[in-house]
């Protein structure tokens, strides 16, 4: 019998409420409109991919693909950067999320023709505030809480911590394990492991520890993230089976505001529950007309937290330490490099699964990690519409280490990856053709402290990839691409495997009317064979005639927005042949396991009415290994099981100095899932966070934050964490860690 789904009666109230709640807002008169009668042009909702640089670079581009006449001088967006624009919009949603944070706003006068402006600020005189003349445009684009996008200002409002903050608004995303080192991330199920990771284009392809999670990065240090579960193009780098994720840091221009020289941000923050402190500290500047650089330093001390019940949650505590280095200079008008040092760091007691609670047989041990990635990138964006370079060179080392104290001792891994990735894009006619190579190097090491090469693995990745971005007509554009890869791999037993083959795409999105868009695509995917876990090498082997993987995915969906209302939904099937692991019992040996399957929707919508910003997410997602729904003990690195999920988030601005939110995860129960050694339930849960700012001057030179996290202390056991096998004879302490009970977080910013 299939697992039941059980509703608590606070998830049904909730969605009843939100639903009505949009409804209301949908049917209130607004507050200002656009001018009306907008021609087709500017209603039009098109696909962009623009990378970052230049504001100035970036416009010029964004008004050739829209096919818009914009005209602004250049001295109004001299010294300015952009983060790009990724995408489906109206010129005029393009237009507000390019320029959001330049003190700028795009209009179109009455001859259809855009420009540039500044924001006027209010005046205050004789204590009195005066509100100048403004155009209000409607329209969500600028929304932190849409379905694969999350962005700074949202990781600030919640004084995020850790992966599971990070991804908290994302229903398509979940983050279990309960303490950072033992995080892992599920997009759609589908573990990371099966995702194509990277911060600023470096790939992070090596994993320590099965038991781990195997990527730990500073929110602080996050411009936005970018989430493209299962339809991916050939852009998106080799192995992208279940998607990608990618991460960007912020730059200096970021930080920098309009005229200014130099400046620093610092940061304080205490936590209750673990009773932990956080500090950070930020200088940025300009180092002369065309260069800028900023450094940063955080720490993170904190205890072992308490779950909902009140129960100390051990070997959770840690020290974490960040620091961060980007340099950007500007070679000429057109030319941009960017260098970047990003160093984090992990100490504390952990068990020596820290995926599972401790117990007697996993006991607590010094366990360490220490990530360390150089990052060189370059883009030529020129005038040329034939020339637009991008390259990127990157290496990346992780340390892992654990004192197995009366035992083994200290065992060590290391892993280093080494790449780069180049690629040019093409505009003519109708045509957006990016074309390029990338090449990764992999290598593992694993041993005691006598001998860290004990166990070895090595291999290499090469790849090029063509995609083309075709406006067929005005309602109608088609994304059709291929990537081929050849991956090679020396194994510990110095067994050499290969693997090698094509990865197409094809997606198309067609303007039914200038509010609903309708979306199709679908891509495959192939991975080869790569290194094992480092702390694996010892005791696992492949098994003979290892397989590649191969993914294949499609997706059907809409987007529809009209006035201060959005809506969008997406069914999908993502598919992946010959799925490596290494499964249960003995011996340890990866081996192709069967057919990992991704089937579910998404229904999104959003509302923005004046200072109010609304938005509700359903998430429903089927994961099954062949006919066996994947669970977290038997099936680690492939996926797990997930309960219907609704995310739901409001956000006020009572003025310009007092803002408030709150978000909400609501997770169906799932009874009976059955596996190998029998069946287990995962009960359902609704998780409330608030938050409130403070910023006495009206902007962000001194801010004072309240979040609360769990705030009615629910004690629930995440459905991405290893579930509870405990009831099971022999199964003792198989279980993953408890998350935190309710925590006040107090943060006190100033800049300078």
């Amino acid at each position: 019998m299939p697992p039941r789904d059980n509703t608590p009666p606070v998830f049904q109230r909730t969605l009843l409420g939100l639903a009505v709640a949009l409804a209301v807002t949908a049917i209130l008169p607004p507050a200002a409109h656009a001018e009306p009668g907008a021609s087709s042009a500017a209603s039009a909702r098109k696909k962009y991919d623009i990378g970052p640089g230049t504001l100035e670079n970036a416009l010029n581009r964004f008004g050739r693909e829209a096919g818009i006449l914009l005209a602004f001088p250049s001295e109004l967006v001299a010294g300015l950067n952009s983060a790009g624009l990724r995408g489906t919009y109206t010129p005029q949603e393009g237009l507000d999320r390019l320029l959001d944070g330049s003190d700028l706003e795009g209009f179109r006068d009455t001859s259809g023709k855009y420009g540039l402006r500044r924001v006027v600020r209010p005046q205050v005189t004789n204590g009195e505030t005066t509100l100048p003349a403004v155009r209000v445009t409607a329209g969500l684009a600028g929304s932190d809480a849409t379905p694969g996008r999350v962005n700074a200002k949202r990781l600030q409002r919640y004084a995020a911590n850790d992966l599971e903050d990070v991804f908290a608004g994302q229903p398509e995303v979940s983050v279990g394990g309960g303490h950072g080192i033992a995080q892992k991330i599920f997009v759609r199920g589908v573990e990371d492991t099966l995702v194509s990771v990277s911060i600023d284009g470096t790939v992070q392809g090596n994993r320590a520890f099965h038991h781990a999670g195997r990527l730990q990065l500073e929110p602080e240090l996050i411009s936005r993230v970018e989430i493209m579960p299962g339809v991916v193009d050939a852009t998106a780098g080799p192995g992208a089976l279940g998607g990608a994720v990618r991460f960007i840091t912020k730059d200096p221009e970021e930080m920098l505001r309009q005229g200014e020289q130099a400046g620093a941000l610092v940061k304080g923050e205490y936590t209750s529950n673990a009773e932990g402190y956080k500090a950070h500290t930020t200088v940025f500047g300009r180092l002369g007309e065309n260069w800028s650089a900023m450094a940063s330093l955080t720490r993170l001390d904190q205890n072992d937290y308490e779950d909902g019940r009140g129960s100390q949650v051990f070997s959770t505590g840690s020290v974490q330490e960040s620091s961060f280095f980007k340099v950007v200079g500007k070679l000429t008008r057109e030319q941009t490099l960017r260098l970047t040092y990003d160093r984090h760091d992990s100490d504390g007691m952990r068990n020596q699964r820290p995926q599972w609670v401790r117990s007697s047989w996993n006991p607590a041990y010094p366990m360490s990690s220490e990530r360390k990635t150089w990052n060189a990138g370059y883009t030529w964006k020129s005038d040329n519409p034939l020339l637009d370079l991008a390259a990127n060179v990157y290496q990346t080392e992780t340390h892992f280490r654990q004192n197995v104290i009366g035992r083994w001792g200290v065992y060590l891994a290391e892993m280093q990856s080494t790449g780069f990735d180049l690629r040019n894009t093409s505009s003519f006619s109708i045509h957006r053709l990016t074309y390029g190579v990338d090449y990764r190097k992999d290598k593992v090491n694993a041993g005691s402290l006598a001998n860290t090469n004990e166990e070895t693995g090595k291999g290499t990745v090469r790849g090029f990839f063509v995609q083309d971005r075709i406006q067929l007509a005005d309602p109608l554009h088609m994304d059709i691409g291929v990537r081929h890869d050849r991956y090679e791999v020396t194994d510990d037993s110095g067994n050499e495997l290969t693997a090698s083959g094509y990865s197409p795409n094809i997606g198309f999105s067609y303007a039914l009317t200038p509010e609903l868009v309708l979306l199709a695509g679908h891509s495959r995917a192939l991975r080869g064979p790569g290194n094992m876990d480092a702390f694996k090498m010892s005791v696992a082997s492949n098994a003979p005639g290892l397989k590649a993987e191969k993914a294949r995915s499609s997706e059907l969906g809409f987007e529809f927005e009209r006035s201060r209302l959005r809506f969008s939904g997406k069914v999908y099937d993502t598919r992946i042949d010959d799925a490596i692991a290494d499964p249960l019992g003995n011996p340890s040996r990866y081996e192709n396991v069967g057919q990992l399957k991704s089937r579910g929707f998404l229904l999104h919508a959003a509302s923005q009415w004046h200072r109010l910003g609304m938005a509700i997410s359903f998430h429903r997602n089927l994961l099954t290994l062949d006919d066996e729904v994947p669970n977290g003990y038997a099936h680690n690195g492939l996926g797990i099981s997930q309960g219907n999920t609704v995310t739901a988030s409001l956000d006020y601005a009572l003025n310009e100095r007092i803002d408030m939110g709150w978000q909400g995860r609501f997770v169906r129960g799932i009874d009976g899932q059955s596996t190998s050694i029998g069946k287990i339930d995962k009960p359902g849960y609704g998780v409330h966070d608030v938050y409130a700012r403070w910023r006495p001057t009206g902007s962000d030179d001194y801010t004072i934050t309240l979040s609360i996290r769990n705030l009615f202390d629910k004690d629930y056991l995440d459905h991405a964490t290893t579930e509870d096998f405990q009831h099971i004879p022999g199964y003792q302490g198989v279980v993953g860690s408890r998350e935190p009970g309710r925590e006040f977080r107090i943060g006190l910013s100033a800049r300078f």
